[in-house]
């Protein structure tokens, strides 16, 4: 039998070069394994202990650890300041404030915050919240976002920010007027 060759694993006839098969085992692991655990380590379970505003909430994790400050990916609330700022919030807060939720991190901003997919009860929050007319589907370049069917049904419906045909999304609002002053916590 040639060197570099070992039949037990192999099919009848069939060689079996063990250096490749350790390379291939060898890369497979090294690139599997770690996104495997980066992908465990973006979905988590807690509880909402603070909600900041219309699509910014803090969770606890129920594996330990310090409070998570989460913005919600895929939806744009107003500003705080903003005409409807103060209702965005409150209706987050009443959707998810000291309840259990299931987050999906998916990758962090520019301003190196998390963007998260938030789950309570299975539904999806941020349909939900832009369903409810609290928040806009958050676009990007030529994309209508996410969120685009329900903000289409929220606007018919002339549902929360929505009552006001003339709504100035935050990006704008944040374009004229800066950001709103952060208050002490």
């Amino acid at each position: 039998m040639a060197a570099g060759f070992s039949p037990p694993a192999a099919a009848p006839g069939v060689p079996v070069r063990w250096r490749q098969v350790f390379s291939v085992a060898a890369i497979a692991t090294a690139i599997l394994l770690p996104a495997g655990n980066a992908q465990a380590a973006k979905l988590f379970t807690g509880v909402v202990t603070h909600v900041s505003d219309g699509d910014t909430l803090w969770v606890l994790p129920d594996s330990g650890g310090a409070p998570r400050k989460l913005r919600l990916d895929g939806i744009d609330a107003p500003e705080i300041c903003q005409q409807g700022g103060l209702a965005s919030r409150r209706a987050l807060e009443k959707a998810v404030l000291h309840r259990p939720v299931q987050v999906q991190v998916r990758r962090r901003d520019d301003f190196d915050r998390e963007l998260a997919r938030v789950f309570i009860d299975g539904r999806d929050l941020g349909a939900q919240l832009v369903g409810e007319g609290q928040a806009w589907s958050y676009r990007w370049r030529r994309s209508t976002g996410p969120y685009a069917a329900e903000e289409a049904q929220a606007r018919l419906a002339r549902r929360g920010l929505f009552v006001d045909a003339r709504a100035e999304p935050p990006r704008d609002f944040r374009r004229r007027n800066g950001p709103c002053a952060t208050p002490a916590r």
